[in-house]
């Protein structure tokens, strides 16, 4: 059984982060492994969901989240492109958030479905935070076909470039500044 409380709790210590935790998912994060909120500064991690999944799959969901947490709260630790990217929530079905003074502003992209799994899945703070998870927990149980499988689940079949995505970012802008000045 893994001891999630300590953890996190060490992750923290070793990173010098104070943060909140909590096994209550927020309204629409239900079914999901984990999530943080950095307006709350709290990592939230679904123990019912992840104490049902094999140890390497529950490590791997929660180093991700606890590597969100290290982007958001140290960014400055991170290539350029991951900073510039933490503004930016991107969903599988094109909902987008930007952050603005402290608040999340709401928006829609337009494309296919493809081109929406493949632009959230290739945001440079989630390739990174898979990246990490899948180090942490290689170097924890090692490698295996289980644990390849599930981080090559999480790789995208088609790369974006740090290019496209300023250019994604601009029509977020774009669209959100449409949203302000409409209301």
């Amino acid at each position: 059984m893994i001891d999630f409380k300590n953890i996190i709790s060490d992750f923290c210590i070793k990173n010098n982060l104070k943060i909140k935790v909590s096994t209550k998912m927020p309204v629409g994060y239900e079914f999901a492994n984990g999530t943080f909120d950095i307006e709350k500064n709290t990592l939230f991690y679904n123990a019912e969901i992840l104490a049902q999944a094999p140890d390497y799959e529950a490590l791997f969901y929660l180093f991700h989240e606890l590597r969100h947490v290290q982007q958001y709260k140290i960014p400055q630790s991170f290539p350029k492109a991951i900073q510039q990217s933490l503004n930016y929530v991107l969903m599988y079905d094109g909902t987008c958030y930007k952050m603005i003074n402290g608040t999340w502003i709401e928006c829609k992209l337009d494309g296919s479905k493809e081109y929406l799994e493949n632009v959230y899945m290739c945001q440079p703070y989630e390739i990174d935070a898979n990246n990490y998870a899948y180090e942490q927990v290689k170097r924890i149980y090692g490698s295996s076909k289980e644990l390849d499988k599930l981080y090559s689940f999480w790789i995208p079949k088609i790369k974006i470039s740090d290019d496209e995505y300023m250019k994604i970012y601009e029509i977020i802008d774009s669209k959100i500044n449409n949203i302000k000045d409409a209301n």
